[in-house]
């Protein structure tokens, strides 16, 4: 069975399990620990980061690699075009997404996680301990304003704003951003968008309190409803939701690297 190393509350690793389930794959979730678990997963990878695959004995890190690797060795429902042109546009996007968007989300959820201490523990992968997630909703809201963050957020939450209203225009008249079917670009941009507003199906071992929350000023405006209903769409149709925190392919494992 594939396994893949991850954060639960990671959106890049949201984008690979996205593409697993479109692609009808059975996967275990292994959920990294930080600190120790990360080293144990440089040893395996050579990475520190997730998401990171081992499908037998072929270990690949990075989303995008994954995400290339799986459809060449899982062509079934393809997410990357074959036409030179639409491949070329869906490589683009997929990239855009990855150093641009997704990175900028990652900024605007530090505003929210200023505003809300239980939103800062929330995001914690499952597997810190105790301790550590008492002393990161102890730090005070306004630490976060004191260490520079404000202009970068801001910055960050204005390329988000314009950013979904370009992407609102582009599924104005289309179901998926690249062609009549869901490819590479879709699930990167809708699975790096998790923070800006958590799908609210059973999706994610992720508090109730949590689903269908964004941030707000994002979440919460009529003028991207648009984007987050296509979304949301896209989630129904192809994410397959959690059977239970037990069940095998749902919730995560501890790390168990040999």
């Amino acid at each position: 069975m594939l396994e893949l190393y991850q954060f639960e509350m990671s959106h890049y690793v949201e984008k690979v399990r996205l593409i697993l389930d479109y692609k009808g794959l059975t996967y275990r979730k292994i959920e990294v620990t930080p600190g120790i678990g990360q080293l144990d997963l440089v040893r395996m990878s050579g990475h520190r980061q997730v998401p990171v695959l081992k499908d037998g004995n072929e270990i690949i890190p990075d989303s995008t690699a994954i995400a290339e690797y799986l459809d060449k060795q899982y062509p079934d429902k393809p997410i990357i075009p074959s036409d030179p042109q639409l491949r070329g546009q869906c490589l683009l996007m997929e990239q855009w997404a990855d150093e641009i968007f997704g990175i900028n989300v990652r900024k605007c959820l530090i505003t929210a996680m200023g505003q809300d201490s239980r939103l800062r523990t929330s995001v914690l992968p499952s597997t810190t301990p105790d301790i550590l997630k008492t002393l990161v909703g102890a730090v005070p809201g306004d630490l976060f304003s004191s260490l520079g963050f404000g202009g970068i957020v801001k910055d960050a939450k204005a390329a988000i704003e314009h950013n979904l209203t370009a992407l609102c225009f582009i599924l104005m008249h289309q179901p998926y951003l690249i062609t009549d079917q869901p490819t590479l670009a879709d699930f990167a941009v809708a699975g790096l968008s998790m923070y800006l507003k958590f799908p609210e199906g059973n999706y994610l071992n992720i508090p109730e309190s949590l689903k269908g929350k964004g941030i707000p000023g994002i979440a919460d405006v009529g003028t991207f409803e648009p984007f987050f209903s296509w979304r949301d769409k896209l989630y129904a149709d192809y994410r397959k939701p959690l059977i239970s925190a037990s069940s095998s392919g749902s919730g995560p494992t501890s790390i168990d690297i040999e």
